[in-house]
């Protein structure tokens, strides 16, 4: 009969074999024991070392599982490093246990003899003092027995736990993954996260190297626990940020396809590569070398001061990424900057701090190498990870390693300010190295490696420089000033490149600038049909950054403020002072162009933690959220409409009440409303006493009584994105039946046809503000249906804009009928394109 092994793990190897002898007298050598203890160092034997640890499991490896009983200090980092050289299947059967080392491996010993399973093993090595306590006291002991692995959380508090599908189009990503672990990072309780789809283990949420190992795409469900006074809160803001997709667009994203192939060799100064960036640079090429930083290790005295220097490499290096941030916002905006959040986190990961400095203490080495010897193991851990995606999120490691150890050497930065403009040819370049090009002076990009979804690629195109990654080596081997031609499209470059391709390239670069500044000066234009119908293109925003993006891409308006973004990631309701300022700051970047704000749209499937909802409810999606939350919360809601009242004067503002099912509900919050404006004036607190009320139409019972709900609101706007998975009873975080959530089926279509008509028919205006409204392939059926307003993304307006302008309203009409008969989403999707 297989047994559970057990390994003992000390500082000393003197009272390891002692607590090993001791145990294994207690059943006669029936249960495995190993030890790991003390280091070959005669003048300094005590320490532990991890591969020491790793060698003792491996000798009593079973199936049965292995319980790891540990001293103090780095012996717990010896363990928890010693997993890192198993298996995944090997690791999952190794469980660390904080119990008393001397009386937890006799109460383990005994279990496991008397072929008790791991859980049960486990649980009598934690209770092996209870006897002890109990002879000293004479009364029973306080100590609890919990059932958690290492590491270790309080008994006093019990653990919480939520199942959570991921809806993120690219999972947890860089920008999701650093949100997941700043907000965890925020609470006192223990959070561990684990995929259950990958089958991983569970891993400390609090560290965003072990988060991002877990390989999260969308579709995964994850397991989320929480162990501590405020678990239920911490859980509730995690919940938040996977409610609101992490703030993301779910909107797919057209990235150029990364081509397996093999790079073509050099034929005629002709190159292939990948193309990362769209666009034509012409130009003489400059290298780009990296500073080259190297480092000897050697043991050190001070081992305290060593790890204080690596503390102020680390605060400098923090002070330079945010310095990057800061400038990234600038350049590429608040969405794409986020890539260097992620990096701040990796800079205060605890997982990765703890490591650094175990190493420092245990083999008593400068910083220089311990950290290499750290960072080398994340990079290590990233490159078995399965998902490519996510295997290139290591580019962001070694870009803070590099920077960490640059600081920590005394090397100063590389030098990539261009005198002329130039095409720039490296080896690779690093996430902060291209967010700092200048793109007046660096015209195009060409590496020898780099894929089209690197960050560094992605920050690339939001720059708007062409480039093209993975080219034969030999580009390195040109001289600086050579011509170079590329094209980031076709992933083609040219050394030397004769009249003939210039002269084509040049051609293809006019026409590219013509098109683009084309869709610009019609993004400023009124979005008419050839025949003369106007529509209205608005934007849906969720912050001051994305205003101005909107407007600088010719919205005529915001369509959809989403307010939520004001009461997230934080610990207390915004006060009227603070949304005051902000609905201000945007009303006055549209310049009298209409802002249509949401009220708060939050409650059973995105909680605050602040405020308790009281119960947890089985189908958040159909519970108290949206305006019955607000309604539930009058102080809150009242709150937040004085100050959407007190910013309308002298601005376009308009108030929308989200997920409306009935009229009483519309007359409820017209109450309150009215009870505000009547504080206000009484106070003469000036507003628009004409202010304009709307609802979102996003229940299928909206749409039923859309005529009585029209004759007390001033405007509708559809949201096709909830309207379409009430209607075909599908939830879209579930990916078994997500594919049912399209909103181009007929049904959802004749959803939004009916509430047109009724709309209409009662002389008020109706907007459709789904994700429906920014595909272009839509909108030839979204005019016929007669909307007034689309309300996108920002970045999606030019494209409305232009497709809008290539429309008839007679042909779109004839579009939109035959679309209401086809019989699903698919079929309506193949008449579009015939």
């Amino acid at each position: 009969m297989a047994v559970v092994g057990i390994v003992i793990v000390s500082h000393s190897k003197q009272l390891a074999l002692g607590v090993c002898e001791l145990a294994a007298q207690m059943v006669q050598g029936e249960v495995p024991i190993a030890i790991a203890a003390g280091i070959e160092d005669p003048e300094n034997p005590l320490g532990t070392d991890a591969i020491q640890v790793s060698e003792a499991i491996a000798a009593v490896f079973c199936d049965d599982g292995v319980l790891v009983l540990m001293d103090l200090g780095s012996a717990l980092l010896s363990a928890e490093m010693a997993l890192e050289f198993l298996s995944a299947a090997q690791r999952q059967k190794v469980y660390l246990c904080e119990a008393p080392l001397v009386e937890g491996a006799i109460a383990a010993v005994v279990a496991a003899a008397a072929g008790r399973d791991i859980q049960q093993v486990m649980a009598e090595a934690r209770g092996a003092l209870v006897a002890k306590a109990t002879q000293l006291s004479g009364v029973s002991s306080p100590l609890s027995v919990g059932d958690s692995n290492i590491p270790a959380s309080s008994t006093e508090s019990p653990t919480r736990e939520i199942h959570l599908i991921v809806s993120n189009r690219l999972g947890l990503h860089a920008r999701p993954t650093a949100q997941f672990v700043a907000t965890a990072a925020r609470f006192q309780s223990q959070i561990l996260v684990q995929n259950l789809t990958r089958n991983t283990q569970l891993v400390r949420g609090d560290s965003i190297n072990q988060v991002t190992t877990l390989g999260v795409r969308q579709g995964h469900e994850l397991l989320i626990t929480a162990s501590g006074s405020d678990a239920d809160e911490a859980l509730a803001a995690l919940q938040v940020l996977f409610a609101t997709n992490f703030g993301e667009d779910n909107t797919a994203v057209s990235y150029p396809p990364v081509w397996q192939h093999e790079v073509t060799p050099a034929t005629n100064g002709e190159l292939s590569g990948i193309p990362a960036s769209g666009g034509v640079a012409i130009a003489p090429v400059v290298h780009y070398q990296p500073t080259q930083i190297s480092f000897t290790q050697y043991n050190v005295d001070d081992l305290e001061a060593e790890w204080q220097r690596l503390q102020a490499a680390i605060q400098i290096a923090r002070q330079e990424i945010q310095a990057v941030f800061s400038q990234a916002s600038l350049q590429i905006g608040d969405a794409e900057a986020a890539i260097f959040d992620a990096q701040l986190l990796f800079l205060e990961d605890p997982v990765l701090l703890e490591a650094t400095h175990g190493y420092i203490l245990e083999h008593q080495i400068n910083a220089e190498a311990a950290w290499q010897a750290v960072v080398d193991r994340v990079v290590s851990s990233y490159h078995t990870l399965e998902d490519s995606y996510l295997q290139e999120r290591v580019d962001d490691v070694v870009d803070v390693g590099i920077r960490v150890m640059r600081l920590l050497t005394g090397n100063a930065p590389a030098d990539l300010h261009l005198q002329q403009p130039a095409i720039l040819v490296a080896s690779d370049l690093t996430p902060s190295d291209t967010a700092g090009l200048d793109r007046t002076k660096v015209l195009g990009i060409c590496t020898t490696s780099g894929s089209a979804t690197s960050h560094s690629a992605i920050i690339a195109r939001t720059l708007g420089i062409p480039a093209v990654l993975g080219v034969d080596a030999q580009v390195l081997h040109l001289a600086d000033g050579t011509l170079m031609a590329l094209d980031g499209e076709s992933g083609k470059a040219w050394v030397d490149p004769n009249s003939h391709i210039r002269e084509q390239l040049q051609a293809k670069r006019e026409a590219w600038q013509t098109a683009q500044q084309q869709a610009l000066t019609t993004a400023h234009q009124p979005a008419i049909t050839r025949d003369g119908r106007q529509v209205d293109v608005f934007a849906n925003i969720s912050s001051i950054s994305d205003v101005q993006v909107a407007v600088a891409n010719g919205a005529e308006g915001v369509g959809l403020l989403r307010t939520e973004f004001l009461y997230l990631d934080r610990t207390s309701a915004p006060t009227e002072e603070e949304q005051l300022r902000v609905y201000q700051a945007m009303a006055e970047v549209l310049n009298n162009r209409p802002l249509m704000i949401r009220t708060l749209d939050i409650g059973g499937d995105k909680p605050l933690p602040y405020l308790r909802v009281g119960f947890p409810e089985a189908n958040p999606f159909l519970g108290w959220r949206g305006i019955r939350f607000c309604l539930g919360h009058p102080e809150l809601f009242k709150t937040q409409l004085r100050a959407i009242l007190r910013a309308s004067v002298g601005h376009q503002i308009k108030i929308m009440l989200p997920m409306i099912a009935t009229v009483n509900e519309v007359r409820a919050a017209k109450v309150i409303l009215g009870e505000v404006q009547a504080e206000l004036h009484e106070t003469g607190i000036p507003f628009d006493a004409a202010i304009k009320v709307g609802i979102m139409v996003e229940v299928p019972s909206a749409v039923a009584t859309a005529e009585q709900l029209a004759a007390e609101v001033d405007f509708f706007s559809i949201g096709t994105n909830d309207l379409s998975q009430y209607m075909m009873a599908g939830d879209r975080t579930n990916p078994r039946v997500a594919n049912l959530v399209d909103a181009l089926h007929p049904a959802v279509l004749r959803m939004v046809q009916q509430t047109v008509q009724a709309a209409h028919a009662a002389g008020i205006s109706v907007g459709l503000c789904g994700e429906l409204a920014a595909d272009p392939l839509a909108t030839p059926i979204l005019l016929g249906l007669g909307l007034d307003e689309l309300s996108v993304n920002p970045q999606s307006i030019p494209a409305i804009k232009q497709a809008i302008h290539q429309l008839s309203l007679d042909e779109s009409q004839a579009i939109a009928v035959s679309a209401l008969q086809q019989d699903s989403a698919e079929d309506v999707r193949k008449l579009i394109l015939t």
